[in-house]
């Protein structure tokens, strides 16, 4: 394949992923709005998808020996965490709101770089800070006294902050491997771990961790059975888990790391930030939530300031996984992952 055709697939799957991954919420809501616990939501999500992805997880099951501490970080953090929160956070807040907020993690990033490490950051990334946290002020709209359900934004910000920890989970998990390791064992340690096989463990522990805490056999499962309504529209609920299993989960991800591997990280994270654009226009036409004039200049604020801090984060030389643009694209991949695994 040449360069420049592998350019343009990659920048078709980048923006499919987009698609995929903006749409998740949007298929979502309605299910909670039927009767289904949130977190029965993210149970079935995970759950599904991790079923599918089975058969990865047992291709890459070395990752069990190697990396133990970053799998089940993800699957704590990046999957049970951080979809637990967003989905929350959507029974009480429009989903263009929770998405927007939920980007403030590249941003949180940055701050725990520079007060908690006492690391340098550059003055674009202040620059992305300030944009993101002025966005998210015009998104609340402050000025009306926060007109959003607080407990909804709080929600959010928890999923921003999951996020956030388990950056921080990455950066350390890396380095020499511990004595007594088989030689393979050391090599493939040393290596970055594949982002398909850390998505399909993390799904995995997410599904455990989930399945405890959840307690899925209460679910109202005869919603599945029904329909749900979409903006005036009556959708079964079954074709809405397809969409949240299928799409949302498993394409999103495949798509997302083959785009990475064919763009730049750069361009592969530019392209990513269309899924929050996407999340709100999906909302508004299926499901009528609108945003006013500030709060889509807001959002705009948010993304310009999320992907300029994203893109000026110092990698860490020991991060497996939250290495920054420049990075080997496996890396890149999983970064790219980890940030949008809630969505």
């Amino acid at each position: 394949m040449h360069a420049s055709q592998g350019r343009s697939a990659g920048l078709g799957l980048a923006l499919a992923s987009a698609f995929a991954f903006g749409g998740s919420g949007v298929a979502a809501k309605p299910l909670i709005e039927a009767g289904l616990d949130p977190l029965h939501v993210v149970w079935l999500r995970v759950a599904g998808a991790a079923l599918v992805l089975l058969p990865v997880a047992w291709r890459h099951r070395h990752l069990v020996r190697t990396r133990p501490v970053l799998l089940l970080g993800f699957g704590l953090l990046a999957v049970a965490g951080v979809q637990a929160c967003y989905f929350a956070a959507l029974s009480r807040i429009p989903v263009g709101v929770a998405l927007l907020v939920e980007y403030l993690a590249p941003a949180l990033v940055l701050g725990w770089v520079r007060f908690v490490q006492r690391r340098p950051v550059t003055r674009a990334a202040a620059v992305g800070v300030v944009l993101a946290v002025g966005g998210l002020a015009c998104v609340v709209e402050v000025w009306a006294g926060l007109g959003f359900d607080a407990l909804g934004l709080l929600l959010a910000l928890g999923a921003a902050c999951c996020q956030v920890g388990y950056f921080v989970l990455s950066d350390q998990g890396g380095g020499s491997p511990a004595p007594g390791r088989s030689g393979t064992d050391a090599a493939r340690r040393a290596e970055p771990p594949n982002p398909v096989g850390v998505i399909a463990y993390g799904l995995l522990v997410g599904a455990v961790v989930l399945t405890a805490v959840t307690r899925p056999w209460t679910m109202e499962w005869s919603v599945l059975g029904g329909d749900t309504g979409m903006n005036g529209a009556q959708v079964p609920a079954w074709l809405l888990l397809v969409w949240i299993v299928l799409l949302a989960t498993v394409v999103a991800y495949v798509t997302g790391v083959i785009s990475v591997r064919l763009l730049s990280p750069a361009v592969a994270g530019v392209v990513a930030c269309l899924e929050a654009v996407v999340a709100t226009v999906l909302a508004w036409v299926l499901l009528g939530e609108h945003l006013a004039a500030p709060q889509l200049i807001g959002g705009v604020l948010v993304l310009g300031g999320a992907l300029i801090a994203q893109s000026s984060t110092p990698s860490a030389p020991s991060g497996p996984v939250a290495s920054g643009p420049g990075g080997e694209p496996e890396a890149a991949g999983s970064e790219l992952s980890a940030r949008r695994v809630a969505l």
